[in-house]
């Protein structure tokens, strides 16, 4: 791999950037949409397979929860270079917002990341710049498709595998990158800090610098 090509991929110097201060939100956003996507796209297939051998009736699903909050999930990321861990704290509104704060050093929110089910905005408070994309744009330079869905489900440890641990391999520009979410007991329907970070003194850039 040439280094222009390198340098065209964000996630392959992802874990040198983050050791400098340079990392971008929706590039660190990336680890958590890319493998989730696959690992609920293989569910659904396993599902499907399913049904056609024995039709199911599926009952609406009545939501177990309004509020969620986890505080102090461990990630970690494995690129072919390096490693990197960061703590996040994630506060949920069901079907309404979420909002994810990194903090990779020192327990200070660099990080942050605000969803509803129409945009994610990335803010980055170390360079004080921030984007705003659609889900849409989001999925024309991922694939599979990245949605509100999965992003909920990773941020209140409902996906299939488990509500304690998240273990994730993929492949992003040719590179092997290996994401793990270790979840801290998860409180429900208690208050959270839910809100949008004003954004005046912060300097808007165009999404595709941070992809």
């Amino acid at each position: 791999m040439t280094d222009t090509l390198k340098e065209q991929r964000p996630l392959v110097t992802l874990a040198k950037r983050i050791k400098t201060g340079m990392i971008q939100p929706m590039a660190f956003m990336i680890l958590f949409f890319i493998p989730c996507s696959l690992l609920m796209n293989s569910c659904g297939a396993k599902k499907a397979a399913v049904s056609n051998q024995q039709p199911m009736v599926n009952e609406p699903e009545v939501p177990s929860w309004h509020t969620c909050l986890i505080q102090g999930a461990r990630i970690m990321v494995e690129t072919d270079e390096d490693k990197l861990s960061a703590t996040a704290n994630m506060h949920i509104v069901r079907d309404s917002m979420l909002v994810i704060s990194i903090m990779p050093m020192l327990g200070i929110e660099m990080l942050r990341i605000e969803a509803t089910p129409e945009q994610v905005i990335g803010i980055d408070k170390i360079h004080a710049q921030y984007a705003v994309a659609g889900f849409d744009e989001l999925s024309n330079t991922l694939s599979p498709a990245v949605t509100w869905t999965v992003l909920q489900q990773l941020c209140s440890a409902e996906l299939p595998n488990g509500s304690e641990r998240a273990v994730l391999q993929y492949r992003y520009g040719g590179e092997q990158l290996r994401l793990t979410i270790d979840y801290p007991e998860r409180q429900t329907d208690v208050p959270v800090r839910v809100f949008n970070l004003r954004l005046d003194k912060y300097k808007q850039v165009d999404v595709s610098r941070w992809l």
